[in-house]
């Protein structure tokens, strides 16, 4: 990990862009861009395109501002080298601090056991489908897969970054290259759909929940967080939010593209369909067109973005385990605790149980997006905005219009997610 020295230098040199910039930034992309992406062109695109519009002026700020805000909550504790459940105990008192590590937790862990099934899936589906194998032992090959991505994460943050940086690579190509591919399909049935004023408003309401899905990466905040603060000490914050804003703005024009791609080239009631028969957008221009370039290359698409992504989204889960048993065995009494234990309790808990659940092959995924998106939407939207108005060392964050901007998106998202779940 390259370190930057604050000692003699001038603000300018200190905040020069570097390589490790470049690969965190990446990261952070890589942790957003899971599978998610393939089936947002689906719930962003049923209602035409204005909506859409509307959406992408929005989602850029909400990204930028809602994960600085998270940030700099990590970065305002007075012990260096703090992570996310660390300083909610420390802002927060010890009964918070637990409350809020288990919903951190919860808000992440389940999407972790997704993505053991989805890429489970992916590859299984490609040894069949377009390798013409026969469907090898599920048990087997989750297993391999799993085992295969923890070894990733065990070598170390460095080997992670680098092995996210080799894949969200081409992964950026690719979505370019899709996203251009399909510019000859492009028609004008999303642009005459006009939606009445009620409709619109509401297709804006039920969307900012999938928008806060598609291009959330605060798993990766705490561990992303810290590291600026170990190589740039005082100028922590202005680095993470420099590196924060790249991270949104290639998720802004790459994601989005890749949506409008979609949108154009296919019509609402096609969109209505994919909605119905519950499959990504990949698959379903695939089955549309029955293009065998399409059809090779959305299970590579898939396989990618579900392994860059769960290296973002297992350490955030990793983090709340931990700081979970770290509360809970310490107690009133602040006993020790022994750290490398808990961390390889961790580990053996996390390949058992994302194995099992990728064995067993569970549709969970809308109970996830029902249950995750208000805890997700909680912590990145309402909690830091919370802190400011309460925590000292957040105060200096106060009084601009970014904030009430966040806290108004956050309780959208949340109430939109509650409308969903009654009516």
């Amino acid at each position: 990990m390259q370190t930057t020295s604050t000692t003699g230098t001038s603000a300018t040199s200190r905040l020069r862009w570097t390589k490790q910039d470049t690969t965190w930034a990446f990261s952070l992309f890589g942790t957003a861009v899971g599978a998610g992406i393939l089936f947002l062109p689906i719930n962003a695109g049923m209602h035409g395109f204005w909506p859409l519009v509307v959406m992408t002026l929005l989602v850029g700020p909400m990204t930028f501002f809602a994960h600085r805000g998270l940030s700099r909550f990590v970065l305002s504790s007075k012990k260096p080298g703090s992570d996310i459940t660390e300083v909610v105990e420390e802002h927060f008192g010890a009964t918070a601090g637990k409350i809020i590590t288990l919903l951190y937790f919860f808000a992440i862990y389940p999407i972790v056991l997704i993505y053991g099934v989805g890429i489970t899936n992916t590859v299984d589906s490609f040894l069949v489908n377009q390798l013409g194998m026969a469907s090898p032992p599920r048990v087997i090959l989750s297993l391999v897969l799993i085992l295969g991505m923890m070894a990733i994460m065990l070598l170390g943050e460095k080997i992670m970054l680098r092995v996210t940086q080799f894949l969200v690579y081409p992964l950026v190509g690719i979505l370019l290259f899709m996203s251009l591919y399909l510019i000859p399909e492009w028609n004008t049935a999303a642009l005459s759909q006009v939606p009445s004023v009620g409709d619109f408003t509401i297709t804006l309401w039920i969307s900012i929940p999938v928008l806060v899905f598609a291009f959330n990466h605060s798993p990766a905040i705490s561990a992303f967080s810290m590291a600026q603060s170990r190589d740039h000490g005082k100028d922590a914050e202005q680095k993470s939010a420099q590196i924060l804003l790249r991270a949104a703005g290639m998720l802004l024009g790459f994601v989005m593209l890749f949506v409008f791609s979609c949108v154009l080239s296919l019509t609402p009631a096609d969109l209505a369909a994919a909605k119905s028969e519950n499959i990504a957008i990949l698959s379903y221009l695939a089955n549309k067109h029955e293009s065998p370039f399409i059809s090779y290359l959305g299970p590579i698409v898939a396989f990618v973005a579900i392994v860059s992504s769960f290296f973002g989204h297992y350490l955030g889960a990793r983090e709340g385990l931990n700081g979970l048993i770290v509360k809970v065995m310490r107690g009133a009494d602040n006993k020790p605790v022994n750290r490398k234990k808990i961390d390889v309790f961790t580990v053996v808990f996390m390949i058992l149980t994302i194995w099992l659940v990728a064995t067993l092959n569970p549709s969970i995924l809308g109970m996830i997006e029902s249950l995750g998106g208000p805890i997700i939407a909680t912590i990145l939207f309402i909690m830091p905005m919370y802190a400011v108005k309460n925590v000292p060392a957040m105060k200096k964050y106060s009084g601009t219009i970014s904030n009430a901007f966040v806290l108004v998106m956050g309780l959208i998202a949340i109430s939109a997610i509650l409308y969903g779940l009654f009516f």
